[in-house]
């Protein structure tokens, strides 16, 4: 497998072991995320920081991903984004949709800040 998954509480991290987010990545991704969301999980982090290239299958993933999060009105963020992979979201116009972080515990606070937001809008 080309990524770990680390299920907490409140969200599931998926760390990738490889550098590449492309055609070949790109299918396992999607059913791992729609695998986990179907277990309960609505708030997914990716941990992108091995990650060096990613092309447009790579993207549709990622998309799939913010898609099945939204849905569950859970989150969906990106963490430790390497310059070329940062660079394909920008151009692709994705960084406006997608929730990016710094860091991977940056992205871990923002589920629970997330969270706590989300109960105060429902009382």
């Amino acid at each position: 497998m080309s990524f770990k998954i680390d299920k907490q509480d409140n969200y599931t991290l998926i760390k990738f072991s490889t550098d590449k987010l492309d055609a070949i990545v790109a299918p396992d991704l999607k059913a791992e995320l729609v695998l986990v969301s179907k277990q309960g999980a609505k708030n997914i982090l990716i941990d992108l920081e091995s990650v060096k290239y990613c092309d447009s299958s790579g993207l549709s993933a990622l998309l799939i991903g913010h898609r099945i999060c939204k849905e569950a009105n859970g989150s969906f963020i990106l963490s430790t984004l390497q310059p070329a992979v940062e660079k394909l979201i920008t151009i692709s116009q994705l960084d406006s949709i997608l929730n990016i972080k710094s860091i991977s515990k940056e992205a871990i606070d923002s589920v629970f800040v997330d969270e706590i937001e989300r109960n105060l809008g429902a009382e």
